[in-house]
């Protein structure tokens, strides 16, 4: 493996993770504005409606994936700015096509 695959699988494995703390943060943020509880339900209680547990997995599993989404993307953007080559095909980017 190259070091700059090295270094990029780092910077998206740093990047993943503040993402996944912060978003986790918004989430609950934006759960206890939007229902008015001061804390999150724990899916697994039994006292915790089914509704709830639903709704709250639901929240959390979309917002946390769809900013693992953009934070994907947003590295795979700089990593072909940074080395002409697009990280899920391989393609290089400034290689001319001879047909």
């Amino acid at each position: 493996m190259t070091p700059e695959k090295i270094l990029w699988k780092v910077y998206a494995g740093a990047l993943g993770a503040v993402t996944t703390i912060v978003s986790q943060k918004i989430v609950e943020g934006a759960w206890k504005y939007v229902t008015g509880d001061e804390e999150t339900p724990q899916p697994d209680d039994p006292e915790v409606s089914t509704a709830k547990a639903l709704s709250w997995a639901l929240a959390s599993g979309i917002g946390i994936a769809g900013s693992q989404l953009l934070m994907h993307r947003f590295v795979n953007k700089r990593w072909m700015k940074f080395s002409a080559v697009n990280p899920i095909t391989g393609k290089n980017l400034n290689a001319t096509d001879d047909d």
